[in-house]
């Protein structure tokens, strides 16, 4: 239902502020609870309470692949020069919560969202509907970058949500704030290497 009024809101802002691409050109999102055009990192609009940090790493992953704990909720790129940079992440809530090892298999930027058939079933249980399908934009839960990962069902992906980061309340996939899911966007591949650990 949460989805379903964000996205009536958005077409009302829309039609009064210009389309939902060009906010999310320039950087802005439709803030639910002020109902105005917020720019990216202002507040709590876009920033995640989890500060990104570049540590010291003498593990055992190999450079160039994404790690992430499920357990302290945290995602560590590992870098060539013996660093790796930990972003906070929010993971699987109780019974979503998955491990694995597999390949970025696509990147896209403001990606549209078509939800899963479990998920829509899941939600219809509940009284919720969701949309069969969302265009990209800064209500779009996948928020505004996504990282396929592999040929499963789940992502590393933005959020309209970043007061949830640092928290177990996704399906499964690897949510993170905006800022930050653009800052690994810029720094990763297709084809680099994804661990999940639980």
């Amino acid at each position: 239902m949460r989805i379903l009024i964000a996205s009536v809101a958005l077409c009302v802002a829309v039609l009064f502020t210009g389309t939902s691409a060009d906010a999310a050109a320039s950087g802005k999102f439709f803030d639910q609870q002020s109902k105005k055009w917020v720019t990216y990192g202002s507040a709590r609009q876009g920033k995640s309470s989890i500060q990104r940090k570049q540590v010291r790493y003498n593990g055992s992953y190999r450079p160039n692949t994404l790690v992430i704990s499920t357990k302290d909720r945290r995602l560590y790129h590992i870098r060539n020069d013996g660093t790796a940079m930990v972003y906070g992440v929010g993971v699987g809530r109780t019974g979503f919560q998955w491990s694995g090892t597999h390949r970025i298999s696509r990147k896209a930027e403001w990606p549209g969202w078509t939800p899963p058939q479990v998920m829509i079933d899941r939600e219809r249980r509940k009284g919720r509907t969701l949309p069969r399908y969302m265009k990209g934009g800064p209500n779009n839960p996948l928020g505004a970058r996504a990282m396929y990962i592999g040929s499963t069902i789940y992502r590393i992906h933005g959020s309209n949500e970043p007061w949830t980061i640092g928290s177990a309340v996704s399906s499964g996939c690897i949510r993170m704030a905006n800022e930050d899911v653009i800052h690994l966007y810029n720094n990763v591949s297709v084809g680099t290497k994804v661990v999940v650990l639980r």
